[in-house]
């Protein structure tokens, strides 16, 4: 799994389309192949980025982590 920290925006998840995960005991599946996630605090739609962080002026460095699988 790769975690990518966007320059002035989300935390971005790269897994794969189809990926099933649950939000606030609700089970949701993927339709892109990431999952953004707010690290501005102005999302409505926390934990989920909504764009937000365009306008509140958020400002992040970006980055980049890559969790190896277990052996």
């Amino acid at each position: 799994m790769k975690l990518r920290f966007r320059e002035d925006g989300p935390i971005v998840i790269d897994l794969p389309a189809g990926t099933r995960f649950v939000l606030n005991g609700e089970e949701h599946v993927l339709e892109r192949p990431k999952l953004a996630l707010c690290r501005c605090g102005a999302s409505g739609n926390k934990p989920l980025c909504d764009g937000s962080h365009k306008r509140s002026g958020f400002r992040a460095p970006a980055g980049a982590l890559e969790l190896a699988p277990d052996r």
